[in-house]
């Protein structure tokens, strides 16, 4: 599947770039070809066997211009991402959600420089501990 990537130019001889779709996978390269392979690897070694669901790439440009991490000095550029050698361990599930309550839900994420499932996440383990007297249930968060 094609993600976008978002690319900075890193001094004079090499490029960094991140994903809004991964945010804990970061690349390098010295050229557009390394950065590309690294970027792919970082995915790779970063969500396989991971609890975080995958997601579907962003492909909406006005919602990619309107990032945090579109400062205008980078680039968007599309990169294939072989979904086959990432397994997730995540289940995903279907939930309804009055609309005014999802644009909180997406702000509040956008804060955190999280995704909208790892909030909802976040929030469950929340109520979930709180229901258990202090025995946190194990969820690992990424």
């Amino acid at each position: 599947m094609q993600y976008p990537l978002y690319v900075h130019r890193e001094g004079d001889a090499s490029f960094r770039a991140s994903f809004p779709d991964f945010p804990r996978a970061v690349a390098h390269g010295k050229s557009m070809d390394e950065l590309k392979f690294d970027a792919k690897r970082a995915v790779e070694l970063t969500y396989d066997r991971s609890e975080q669901l995958i997601p579907a790439p962003t492909c909406s440009t006005s919602e990619l211009h309107a990032l945090e991490m579109d400062d205008g000095e980078g680039i968007w550029m599309f990169v294939d991402i072989n979904l086959a050698r990432v397994t997730s361990q995540a289940t995903s599930i279907q939930v309804s959600l009055l609309s005014t309550l999802l644009q909180q839900v997406d702000l509040a994420a956008r804060e955190h420089h999280m995704t909208r499932s790892a909030l909802i996440t976040l929030a469950a383990v929340h109520e979930l501990a709180g229901r258990h007297a202090g025995q946190v249930p194990y969820v690992p968060v990424s």
